[in-house]
């Protein structure tokens, strides 16, 4: 299993997955033993708010979990599309956030409702409805 959590500092989880540019991808053997985390910054075009949905192959190709603090339906959608599963969360350590989901123990994401209505506006324009 590969578990990406979008982070602007390669440490914590961040929000506005769609937007993020830096990732943390952690593989999860069948002993469920973490791999240290492989970081992925994203060219500027490969950003998921503005890839093309046929635009070919991409870096988070392959990853079976995704975890932000944050993320747009449009999003959501999108990744759930390329197999996917959006996780959204109020813990910001990465790798606890990781442990966390494999044990079933992540925390709900924090309520935010003017976040979440940019977002649903956002979404409106987006490429991935």
């Amino acid at each position: 299993m590969k578990i990406a959590v979008a982070s602007s500092d390669f440490q914590s989880v961040s929000g506005h997955a769609g937007r993020a540019k830096k990732w943390l991808i952690y593989s999860v053997d069948e002993n469920a033993q973490i791999s240290a985390a492989q970081r992925i910054e994203l060219p500027s075009d490969q950003v998921i708010h503005y890839v093309e949905e046929s635009g070919g192959p991409h870096p988070l190709d392959g990853i079976d979990v995704v975890i932000t603090l944050s993320a747009g339906d449009g999003f959501v959608k999108h990744m759930e599309k390329r197999g996917a599963q959006v996780a959204m969360t109020a813990e910001k350590d990465a790798a606890k956030a990781v442990h966390d989901f494999l044990t079933q123990t992540l925390s709900d994401p924090k309520p935010r409702p003017i976040g979440s209505l940019i977002c649903k506006t956002i979404d409106l324009f987006s490429k991935h409805k």
